[in-house]
């Protein structure tokens, strides 16, 4: 299973269902924006402590991210 694309796909599907841009999520989560576009791309592995704070800015679980 390619989890860099579970959770890009999470990021991504979580980030619309909120109505928020990639450049509000990015800097509620205090990180950059090309960081986050290659994380919804499926390109790039976030940390943990990244997930966690992307999570905490969806206002979601960090399960929520690794769910297939």
């Amino acid at each position: 299973m390619d989890w860099k694309a579970v959770v890009g796909r999470n990021v991504r599907r979580l980030r619309q269902e909120r109505e928020l841009t990639q450049e509000q999520l990015a800097f509620e989560a205090q990180i950059d924006l090309t960081y986050l576009g290659g994380i919804e791309r499926g390109r790039r592995n976030p940390s943990l402590l990244v997930l966690v704070r992307i999570a905490e800015s969806l206002k979601a679980d960090p399960r929520d991210l690794l769910t297939p």
